[in-house]
């Protein structure tokens, strides 16, 4: 399977500290093959490493044309190239929520960096690297409202989410049952409510609406409350049967420690003002299993 065969790659980057994962796989869906050898850009690796991605997440996982950005991007791409993929050789999957365990086990992708919370039902058929990121639950006001500090705070206020999410559920049944709900398709949508003043509130994981907020044109109108009531920790996706778990949590945490992790969240989330919770973030990155 593609993760074993990572092992061989990897033989043929010995002069590298960490191992690889191979992106030639016949039975995936993709129609990109693997490589012949490193290009001007590529790393020591062969191949082509096939990562899966939210692609409508502004400031996580975000495609706009040829060109993909966010903070998960950039922890893929640190790690991809201490695998020894250059930047030329990662190729881009959309990993939806719903079909992110299937895409690992049917070899669809090598790994996956898509908010994806590391879970005690998730690892029964997948397994996991990192944390490379802990979120927690929180709300997006309008930047001039200093009436929500917390979730307690929206008895009798709306509040979006998107259609499916429990985030707003959980509001209502544990913190104000007053508060009415409005769904919409997506998180874009509620913000755009917000803006617009139809509802109060708007809530997910602290670090998605931070994105949502650093987008230009909600700049200086909204912000993110800052007051986390949950704890997710985003870890990397991988095949249950992998070899490679150790090498990815070994450049997670070179990343933490060379500061570039906190480049790249300033650069993806700095201009909304959110500061991540400094007892959880940088996380401490667990063992393997």
């Amino acid at each position: 399977m593609r993760a074993r065969r990572l092992a061989i790659a990897l033989t043929a980057v010995a002069a590298l500290t960490l191992g690889a994962c191979s992106g030639g796989d016949d039975a995936a869906e993709s129609t990109a093959e693997p490589g012949s050898g490193a290009t001007e850009d590529s790393g020591g690796a062969e191949g082509t490493l096939r990562i899966g991605i939210k692609f409508d997440q502004p400031g996580l996982g975000y495609q706009d044309g040829s060109e993909y950005t966010g903070f998960d991007v950039a922890v893929a791409t640190y790690v991809a190239e201490k695998l020894g993929y250059g930047a030329d050789q990662i190729e881009w999957v959309q990993a939806p929520s719903q079909q992110r365990e299937t895409m690992l086990q049917n070899g669809q992708v090598d790994m996956i960096f898509a908010t994806y919370s590391i879970t005690d039902k998730r690892k029964e058929v997948i397994a996991f690297a990192g944390p490379y990121f802990v979120a927690g639950q929180d709300l997006l006001v309008a930047a001039d409202d200093d009436s929500v500090s917390g979730p307690e705070d929206l008895e009798g206020k709306t509040l979006c989410s998107v259609t499916g999410s429990t985030s707003a559920q959980r509001i209502k049944d544990e913190y104000a049952t007053g508060t009415d709900l409005l769904e919409q398709p997506g998180y874009a949508e509620c913000v755009t409510a917000l803006v617009a003043g139809t509802v109060d509130a708007v809530t997910t994981d602290d670090i998605i609406l931070a994105g949502l907020a650093a987008l230009p044109a909600n700049e200086g109108k909204v912000k993110v409350v800052g007051a986390p009531f949950s704890e997710e920790n985003y870890g990397v996706g991988l095949p249950q049967d992998n070899d490679v778990c150790e090498d990815v949590n070994a450049a997670i945490t070179e990343m933490i420690e060379s500061g570039a992790w906190q480049e790249a969240l300033d650069e993806a989330v700095g201009a909304s003002g959110y500061e991540p919770d400094e007892e959880l973030n940088p996380p401490a990155v667990a063992a393997c299993a």
